[in-house]
């Protein structure tokens, strides 16, 4: 994948402008920074190789070059959207489940930003915000998506099972296709943000949904309960053993399968 490649791949598309990098520390800084010099909404920065990406909880977020994709894309919420603001990673993962089921692999999503094929983590989200005073004035959804075998890091460095296109389909696909697919199915989906037809889809996607499932949240001890699934703002809906109502807020959760 190159410029050319790329702007090829994209060019039916309706979205920003675009920014792409051989080599780059991570895409989400990047878009952070852009986003601050009013990069016009969807604009799209994606590079071949990420150095010192993040994920979730700080944890590392690397990209060898050729392997993967890893691209951040900047979302300028309209005022209906603002409400909806933490259905932002929901609307990610739909969007890379959508492109899953064009290559016909089945997904599930892991609360709150992963998605797995077979049970294994195959891409992960990153949602960030830009501050404007007290009020968001856009978002950046970083996703990177495991290509090739050679995205996923040494399995003593992996905090869940990861897999890859290549690991599933028996081959890699085109990474700017899978790229076209994705930004695709996430301007389809995004004049839904604010519908129960989104909550729903999001829902049914649920890794491990009517299972005890076990939650560790920061210096909290761990809980097991029944996933139930999703409240209005993306929350995770529980039972606890003991019948009792639990909700689950986006931050610092880990979340696992009882047995």
């Amino acid at each position: 994948m190159n410029e050319h490649i790329l702007q090829n791949a994209l060019a039916d598309l309706s979205i920003g402008e675009v920014r792409y990098f051989d080599t780059i520390g991570s895409t989400n800084d990047e878009a952070l920074a852009w986003a601050t010099e009013s990069a016009p909404d969807l604009s799209l920065i994606i590079a071949d190789e990420q150095t010192t990406g993040r994920g979730r909880l700080n944890r590392k977020w690397l990209t060898p070059p050729g392997t993967a994709l890893a691209f951040s894309l900047i979302l300028r919420p309209s005022a209906a959207d603002r409400v909806h603001l933490s259905r932002a990673v929901g609307l990610a993962a739909l969007a890379i489940a959508e492109s899953l089921r064009k290559l016909h692999l089945s997904s599930q999503i892991k609360w709150p930003n992963d998605v797995l094929v077979h049970g294994r983590k195959i891409a992960g989200i990153l949602v960030e915000s830009v501050w404007s005073g007290e009020s968001i004035d856009c978002q950046v959804v970083g996703m990177g998506v495991n290509i090739r075998q050679e995205a996923i890091p040494y399995r003593v460095v992996l905090q869940f099972p990861a897999s890859s296109l290549e690991e599933a389909l028996g081959s890699a696909p085109k990474r700017e296709e899978v790229l076209h697919d994705i930004l695709f199915a996430l301007i389809e989906l995004r004049p839904k943000l604010g519908t129960d037809e989104f909550l729903k889809a999001w829902e049914e996607k649920l890794a491990w949904r009517g299972e005890q499932v076990r939650i560790q949240a920061l210096d909290e001890p761990p809980l097991t309960a029944k996933l139930l699934g999703l409240d209005s703002d993306g929350s995770l809906r529980l039972r606890d053993e003991h019948g009792n109502p639990v909700t689950v807020h986006f931050g610092d959760v880990s979340l696992r399968p009882a047995a």
